[in-house]
């Protein structure tokens, strides 16, 4: 049975059996030389009801369950009547050598070569998440008297299992008797419905959500549309080796995912490969990316690392160290936590009230935002609904974090491209009548976009265009000629000055193209 250990709580146990019973704290069997106490039952007054041997370890986090079948051939016949009632019995090894029987299968009745029905077992069960750990199944002969009769034993390993079937996965019991694992399946974390990676056939899970509603604007502003993706947390294939920054792609010489597409495909394939396992560290991730955003400081590059999780952060010292190292560094930070867990921790890291601070060093920015995806689910189930709630407010604060890092390194906007001169935006046969509103203006925490006309020659045409120059934003509105109000509300957008990596948005002026084809629609 499992029981949750709580350090700091006294936690008693009673234990009663047909022979007696005693009494012991779970805090005593944790305590004791290898998880191993003995204890005097107690019963009858003045008699001996014997000892009973209480054993405790440590459960992995591995929720996998696996799914088996196992047949025999030519076994011994124990029945005088009959052939033989077999069944097989799996034992898992505990830490101090001893067996513990984790499964028995159903009574095959009258056969030397029984068929036994697949069955499902939890892997922690089986050996604790250990996979090279030693499995033993016994075969036995069934008896209604339960002096059961002994037929004969192997033993294996789950990783063996998992190899499915094949000629490792045939065992000899005695001579010319042997079981043969027909088949064998795992089903991992990420396919149980209760599992927040659960891949539904008909939604995405709340981590693809928020991959997708995040990715899709930051990838506009993307230059290569190449996206390093990482995971955090699991055991590495083929020797379990836990990581806490693995490439999705599992490509340890290049981590990059095309498009957000690209991510999502990588994110479902890694569920696949990977055993999911704590601590939830946050450092090493944030460390890997500060390293590549510190070898380009000169403001050509920035760097947004989202972050899903769900759970708390296991190593926030350490996190908000690398937070106020990153910090100092062209990148922000997006975490999003996903699920039921309490994240008020996580509200330390965004530094929105109170800077970041580590061994009495402040931040020197805040590069921090931090959401909890559940506060953005859209009641009615609406999906697309939920995702724009959460880019929306997590993406907010890039703009103001992209300019305070320019600004306190004295990186000043790119000049403005040369370029071909721009073709006409307006038919010189039209007049500068005001158009017709065709959307209110947008407003932005940054202000608005404004534009000038500014008269050129057109060297072709020999005659003069006019050209409407979006530069940078500004508080207030200008009218320098007619119509002007009436263009820019078809141009009037949040100002798009960041980008993941480089993008020429990071130049001084924007151009826009406006052709108008006729007297009236633009």
């Amino acid at each position: 049975f499992v029981l949750d250990f709580f350090f700091e709580e006294k936690q008693n146990l009673r234990f009663d059996d047909f022979l007696g019973q005693t009494f012991c704290t779970l805090g005593e069997i944790i305590g004791a030389t290898g998880g191993h106490l003995e204890k005097t039952l107690s019963g009858i007054p003045g008699k001996k009801c014997g000892v009973i041997i209480l054993t405790a370890e440590e459960l992995s986090n591995c929720r996998d369950i696996a799914t088996m079948q196992l047949c025999a051939n030519k076994l011994d016949k124990k029945d005088f009547f009959g052939k033989s009632d077999p069944f097989l019995v799996f034992y898992r090894s505990n830490e101090d050598g001893t067996f513990t029987i984790c499964h028995k299968t159903e009574v095959i009745k009258n056969t030397l070569n029984p068929v036994w029905q697949p069955f499902t077992i939890p892997v922690r069960a089986l050996c604790n998440g250990d996979y090279d750990r030693t499995v033993k199944i016994d075969v036995f002969d069934w008896d209604r008297d339960g002096s059961h009769d002994f037929i004969g034993e192997f033993t294996t390993s789950y990783r063996e299992l998992s190899r499915g079937q094949n000629q490792f996965n045939v065992y000899e019991v005695r001579r010319d008797m042997g079981v043969t694992l027909l088949s064998f399946k795992v089903e991992s974390e990420y396919t149980f419905p209760t599992s927040l990676h659960y891949m539904n056939p008909y939604q995405m899970n709340a981590y693809a959500m928020a991959l997708k509603a995040v990715g899709e604007i930051i990838q506009d502003y993307d230059s290569d549309k190449l996206f390093p993706a990482y995971g955090f947390g699991a055991k590495m294939p083929p020797d379990g080796k836990i990581s806490h920054a693995f490439p999705l792609s599992g490509d340890n010489d290049n981590s990059s995912c095309v498009g957000i597409e690209g991510v999502l495909e990588a994110y479902f394939q890694s569920l696949r490969s990977v055993q999911l396992y704590g601590p939830t560290n946050f450092a090493p991730v944030i460390n890997k990316v500060a390293n590549c955003a510190a070898e380009i400081t000169d403001g050509s590059q920035y760097f947004v690392l989202l972050m899903i999780t769900d759970g708390v952060i296991s190593d926030m010292v350490q996190t908000k160290e690398a937070v106020v190292n990153a910090a100092s560094l062209p990148m922000s930070i997006i975490i999003v936590g996903v699920g039921p867990a309490e994240f008020d921790a996580m509200e330390e890291l965004d530094g929105d009230e109170v800077r970041v601070s580590s061994r009495g060093r402040l931040a020197e920015r805040d590069i921090v935002q931090f959401v909890p995806f559940r506060d953005y689910i859209d009641r009615s189930g609406n999906q697309v609904l939920s995702m724009a709630r959460l880019a929306k407010d997590v993406l907010a604060e890039i703009p103001d974090q992209l300019l305070s890092f320019m600004k306190t390194r004295g990186i000043e906007p790119r000049p403005a491209l040369s370029s071909s001169p721009p073709r006409p935006l307006i038919s010189d046969s039209l007049p500068l009548s005001p158009l017709p509103p065709l959307c209110s203006p947008l407003p932005s925490r940054r202000g608005h976009l404004f534009g000038t006309w500014e008269e050129r020659t057109d060297s072709t045409r020999g005659s003069p265009s006019s050209s409407l120059i979006a530069a940078e934003a500004k508080e207030a509105h200008q009218t320098d000629a007619a119509g002007f109000s009436s263009l820019t509300r078809l141009l009037l957008f949040p100002p798009p000055v960041f980008s993941s990596r480089s993008h020429p948005l990071l130049q001084h002026h924007f151009p826009f193209a406006l052709r108008t084809t006729s007297g009236t629609e633009p």
